[in-house]
């Protein structure tokens, strides 16, 4: 479990080093996006190892927020605001 948990957290800094450097935007969010999706697993595995029911609620949560924050910022960049 715990090479799992190096692999996630290579992508993650992988998907740092894309956030800060990214020619443009658009890698930028999609960057945003993988980091949030490694965060999610690395937060299933610490409620794997430890057995609590709380971390994967927890998870669910961060991933509603992370996709409505990935379309809210999609939606930003190509039309210059969220809400019509």
């Amino acid at each position: 479990m715990i090479l799992i948990a190096l692999n996630i957290a290579l992508s993650l800094l992988l998907a740092l080093i894309r956030l800060l450097k990214g020619p443009n935007t658009g890698d930028r969010i999609l960057a945003l996006d993988t980091m949030v999706v490694n965060a999610i697993a690395l937060i299933i595995l610490l409620g794997m190892r430890l057995g609590t029911q709380i971390y994967f609620e927890s998870a669910m949560i961060f991933a509603m927020l992370g996709f409505v924050s990935t379309v809210a910022v999609a939606r930003f960049v190509l039309r210059g605001d969220i809400i019509e």
